[in-house]
């Protein structure tokens, strides 16, 4: 793991060297509803929302000033999801959370529309996102016939290579470390802070050695909330 921050504190050092130069830098955070789709049609079941968070660093690359710039980001975020069946005040109930921790990356094409004065903008955009897995746990727990249990593992990747067309380290009850997808954002951007709507829409099957494309389920979606303050 400190291998890992340390990556991640390399990279933010060069993520804010390459931008602040000639562009803005937001130092952003806020809160996830992760959930995981779970029907062929990619749609999720809201009852397995799960709370998480995200934080990290946005840039902002004037491309036409004042209305349109890239945003490329580097993020800390939990995805994941829940499932509860029964209640504890049953003989027999399950509870159980899966909480993925990845380093995410998307890149936002954002169109600005000014609000009065220039400072002021509301703002609306999309982009590819692409993200690796670090950490995560699953938790269960429960009580069968009166009698209760409980587990907490650390979440285990694959040792997947993307540049191959193979999925190297898949099996049984590990997920997919590389995650892909689409995401949106739509927001307020002021002089010094920023707070926007984020929608995540993932591509990539979570499940480990899973290839087929009959079977859209089990793919990342989060809906976040986020405040931002320039650099």
């Amino acid at each position: 793991m400190k291998q890992k921050l340390t990556l991640f504190i390399l990279l933010t050092g060069f993520f804010v060297n390459s931008f602040a130069q000639q562009s803005s830098v937001f130092i952003k955070g806020g809160f996830n509803l992760a959930n995981v789709s779970v029907k062929d049609d990619g749609s999720i079941d809201e009852a397995k929302a799960l709370p998480s968070f995200h934080v990290g660093l946005q840039g902002d690359v004037p491309v036409i000033k004042n209305l349109l710039s890239i945003q490329p980001g580097l993020f800390f975020t939990g995805k994941g999801t829940k499932a509860q069946s029964g209640n504890t005040n049953d003989a027999n109930y399950y509870k159980a959370t899966s909480n993925p921790i990845y380093i995410e990356v998307p890149v936002n094409v954002v169109a600005k529309l000014p609000l009065g004065d220039k400072d002021s903008k509301f703002f609306v955009g999309a982009g590819p996102y692409v993200a690796m897995g670090i950490a995560g746990k699953n938790k269960a727990e429960g009580r069968f016939l009166g009698v209760a249990f409980s587990s907490e593992n650390n979440i285990k990747f694959s040792n997947d290579n993307p540049a191959t067309s193979g999925e190297e380290g898949a099996g049984f009850n590990i997920m997919r470390r590389f995650d892909y997808g689409l995401n949106g954002t739509i927001g307020f951007e002021g002089k010094a802070a920023l707070f926007s709507v984020n929608y995540g829409l993932g591509l990539a099957k979570l499940q480990s050695g899973a290839d087929s494309n009959a079977d859209n389920n089990n793919k990342h979606r989060v809906l976040s909330f986020t405040v931002g303050f320039r650099l």
